[in-house]
């Protein structure tokens, strides 16, 4: 088993986010900032279980309202609580290996479903977001780091509990 340092990290948390605003808009499912965080962590997080592999390399730090990578957050700030608008994204679109899009397109599927304070509500029930918050206040400011380390033993739990029942 590689270092969790060592992983290959192919893409930046702005393809992964462009991917799930653009598939959002297609598929006529509204996606805010908040949301598109938690779309992003959940992707970095089964990456880690089912891949073995991070999908970029910027941190995920635990604010109040969940995780958060911050350049995702000021790419897409304008915004605010609205929805993003596909148009918005003027870069080209990015190109994943097989591997990565079936797995954004099925964290899409599972969790796209909910909308952001549902997300939020989830992210503030497990453990890694917990830990990264562990002695601060309900609502205080944060840059702690969610470690991978944490994710992925956390994940992989829940993945071990689904395939026991």
């Amino acid at each position: 088993m590689k270092n969790l340092t060592e992983l290959q990290t192919p893409y930046s948390v702005l393809q992964i986010g462009k991917f799930f605003v653009e598939q959002a808009s297609s598929e006529h499912k509204p996606i805010t900032n908040k949301k598109l965080q938690k779309l992003v962590y959940y992707a970095q997080a089964w990456s880690m279980v089912l891949n073995e592999q991070k999908l970029f390399n910027d941190d995920i730090e635990a604010w109040v309202h969940g995780p958060a990578v911050r350049k995702l957050y000021s790419a897409y700030k304008k915004f605010g609580f609205d929805e993003i608008s596909a148009s918005a994204n003027t870069s080209r679109k990015p190109r994943f290996d097989i591997k990565t899009e079936k797995l954004l397109k099925e964290i899409l599927s599972v969790y796209g479903k909910f909308d952001a304070s549902y997300l939020e509500m989830l992210t503030h029930s497990e453990e890694p977001w917990l830990d990264a918050r562990r002695g601060l206040d309900r609502v205080a400011s944060s840059t702690n780091v969610i470690q991978l380390e944490n994710m992925k033993r956390y994940y992989s739990k829940k993945l071990a509990d689904s395939k026991a029942k």
